[in-house]
C-alpha cells in the first residue's frame, strides 16, 4: 500500500467511525427512551406507527456497520435515508432558517446527510472488516 493510498484509507476510516459514533448516539438515546416520537412523527405524516422501529436500522444497526468498517456503502445508505426522512419528518421547516449564530439551523443533519451521502461514493476503505472487497465497501 502506497503513502497516498494508506492516506486515503485512514481518512476514509476516520470519516466512517466518527460518523458511526455521532449516529450511534442517537441510536442508543433511542433505545434508551424508546421511539414513542418517532413514531407519533411517523403518523402525523400518514405513515404506519410501525415505521418508526426503523430509526433502529439507521441509528444502531448501520452506524456499527460504519464504526467497523463492514458493508461501508450500504451502512452509509442507509444513514443518507435516515437522515433524509428525519429532515422530512422533523425538519422541514428548519430547512431556509439560520441558527443564531448565522449558521443554517439543520447544519448538523446537513453534515451527517453529507458525509454519509460521500462514503457511499467513495467506499470505507482498507482499514476494517470489510477491507476493500465488494462493491459494498
Amino acid at each position: 500500500m502506497s503513502g497516498s493510498q494508506g492516506s486515503q484509507d485512514l481518512g476514509k476510516a476516520v470519516l466512517r467511525i466518527v460518523l458511526g459514533v455521532l449516529i450511534l448516539m442517537h441510536g442508543i438515546a433511542k433505545l434508551k427512551g424508546g421511539v414513542g416520537f418517532v413514531a407519533q412523527t411517523a403518523t402525523q405524516a400518514g405513515l404506519p406507527a410501525w415505521f418508526a422501529y426503523g430509526v433502529y436500522i439507521g441509528e444502531v444497526v448501520a452506524p456499527v456497520l460504519l464504526i467497523i468498517g463492514l458493508w461501508t456503502r450500504l451502512a452509509a445508505l442507509i444513514v443518507v435515508v435516515n437522515m433524509l426522512f428525519a429532515i422530512a419528518l422533523v425538519h422541514t421547516k428548519q430547512i431556509a432558517m439560520l441558527n443564531d449564530t448565522g449558521g443554517w439551523q439543520l447544519e448538523l443533519q446537513g453534515m451527517y446527510l453529507a458525509a454519509a451521502l460521500t462514503l457511499v461514493l467513495i467506499g470505507g476503505g482498507r482499514l476494517g472488516l470489510g477491507g476493500a472487497g465488494g462493491k459494498w465497501n
